[in-house]
């Protein structure tokens, strides 16, 4: 076999070892986005209310890695992009209340096959910009014709109020290529506070609210625990519970 053809040889194999390089986040944003859709829809289902406003996901192009990998001075290798870059997948849900946040992420990393690698708590500690949000850095294992890739993936959680000041601040941060003039820092932390305190304000007027509604539901004169199925479902169930005796 002549130099040409190894070389060819080889060239092919690493096209193969990046496309399932690139694949296998691409995998993981999809199989994260359906466990996040599925605890959306049971929400909406069971208890009449979803936690989970908004879902966007995102896998980090071939340029943007390799400008994290020379930015971090990591060896260019796939094993050690794979063991030191943890945000080439990434996902942002948005909630309503800040208890949400901290609810969907209980029950995404309930999840048996995600482990939990980081916790960085934006909101209880805000960056000095005024940044909030809570970021989980997550591995989930992805089942591949004849391997399993263990892939990590950042999820970031906030409010529609954290989301929108945190658009503003990015699309001022580049548009002065970083050097934000120290007038509109301080008005961008003033803003965050601001975000902060609608928060705040709609987590009270949502508490009131429900406060209100349970008390009209007990307050009916018809109310009791009492749950009405149609004569086709109780039928259904019957038939059921008979084969599985």
């Amino acid at each position: 076999m002549d130099h040409t053809s190894i070389n060819l040889e080889d060239a092919k194999h690493w096209k193969t070892e990046l496309v399932r390089f690139m694949m296998a986040y691409k995998f993981a944003v999809k199989e994260v986005s359906t466990k996040l859709t599925i605890l959306q829809e049971e929400f909406q289902y069971i208890h009449d209310y979803n936690p989970i406003e908004h879902i966007k996901s995102r896998v980090k192009s071939p340029e943007s890695i390799l400008k994290k990998v020379k930015k971090r001075k990591i060896p260019l290798n796939i094993p050690s992009i794979q063991e030191n870059i943890f945000d080439i997948a990434g996902l942002r849900i948005n909630c309503s209340f800040v208890e949400d946040i901290y609810r969907v992420a209980d029950m995404l990393v309930q999840q048996k096959d995600i482990t939990l690698i980081e916790t960085k708590d934006y909101i209880k500690s805000p960056k000095p910009n005024g940044y909030k949000s809570l970021h989980l850095i997550i591995q989930i294992p992805i089942f591949m014709s004849d391997r399993v890739e263990h892939v990590y993936a950042e999820v970031q959680i906030r409010t529609i109020a954290m989301d929108f000041w945190a658009s503003l601040e990015h699309k001022i941060y580049y548009k002065y290529n970083k050097a934000i003039p120290e007038n509109l820092k301080n008005e961008l932390r003033d803003a965050a506070l601001t975000a902060s305190e609608l928060d705040k304000q709609m987590a009270r007027i949502n508490k009131e609210v429900s406060e209100i509604k349970e008390a009209d539901y007990l307050q009916q004169p018809d109310h009791d625990n009492t749950v009405i199925f149609p004569q086709e479902f109780l039928s259904l169930m019957s038939e059921s519970k008979l084969k599985s005796n």
